[in-house]
C-alpha cells in the first residue's frame, strides 16, 4: 500500500515541460533528491546515487507518449 501517491496531469507547451525536466535534472544532480507538493504540504524524496531507468515510447495513429520511470 501506498504511503503516498501524488499524480498531476495537464496540458503543458513543449518548452514548458523542458524547462519541468531541466528542473527535475537539475534537483537530482546538485540535492540528491526531489520536492513535490500536495495540499500545501512540501515532501523531500531522496534519491540513492544507483537508481533502475525504465523508458517506454509508444506510437500510436492517434497518440503517442514518452514514459520515464526512476526506481529503487
Amino acid at each position: 500500500m501506498d504511503l503516498m501517491e501524488i499524480s498531476v496531469e495537464r496540458k503543458m507547451g513543449r518548452e514548458e515541460v523542458a524547462r519541468l525536466l531541466h528542473q527535475l535534472a537539475d534537483s537530482l544532480a546538485r540535492h540528491n533528491g526531489v520536492d513535490f507538493k500536495k495540499d500545501g504540504v512540501k515532501v523531500n524524496i531522496r534519491v540513492p546515487d544507483e537508481v533502475t531507468v525504465e523508458f517506454e515510447v509508444e506510437i500510436e495513429s492517434d497518440e503517442s507518449s514518452i514514459e520515464v520511470e526512476i526506481s529503487w
